[in-house]
């Protein structure tokens, strides 16, 4: 059964639960590669913050995550895509990725995504179409192309 979820325009407000989600969400990958730090994690998210860009992800009425959504001239940048672990598993990013790709197919661009690289995330967004395009220090960096009828090729290649 497909799951139901609702993206809810953040608020300025909302700064401190936005960050509690994302520490909650990536501190097991984050104590994995020895780069936990709360305090970083809050000040690299509040130094980018823009709640226009920013939905919380709502499931029967609970803030379960929340995506961000940068709509760049040539591109879409999904800068931000967190899930509380205790929802993880469930659908509910693949759900969130579905509305994101409707929304660049119908504008005919491009996703980018970055992961970091001892992240679970990596084989999630490979899975869901996105491709390797290169790597940094910490992070993996994956495209995946807008499935419009001008991109005929694209799309028969990730058919399955």
């Amino acid at each position: 059964m497909p799951i139901t979820l609702k993206l809810v325009l953040a608020q300025p407000s909302d700064v401190d639960d936005l960050v509690a989600i994302r520490i909650e969400a990536m501190r097991e990958s984050l104590e994995r590669v020895g780069r936990f730090d709360p305090v970083r994690a809050r000040e690299r998210f509040v130094s980018g913050f823009e709640a226009h860009n920013t939905r919380f992800i709502e499931v029967a009425g609970n803030k379960v995550g929340f995506v961000v959504l940068k709509h760049h001239p040539n591109e879409l940048v999904l800068d931000h895509l967190y899930v509380r672990p205790s929802a993880q598993g469930s659908g509910i990013g693949a759900a969130v990725l579905t509305q994101i790709f409707n929304e660049a197919d119908a504008a005919a661009l491009p996703v980018k995504v970055g992961a970091l690289k001892e992240s679970a995330s990596n084989r999630f967004y490979t899975r869901h179409g996105f491709q390797f395009v290169e790597t940094s220090e910490f992070d993996n960096y994956y495209v995946r192309q807008n499935l419009t009828p001008g991109n005929a090729a694209c799309r028969q290649g990730e058919m399955h």
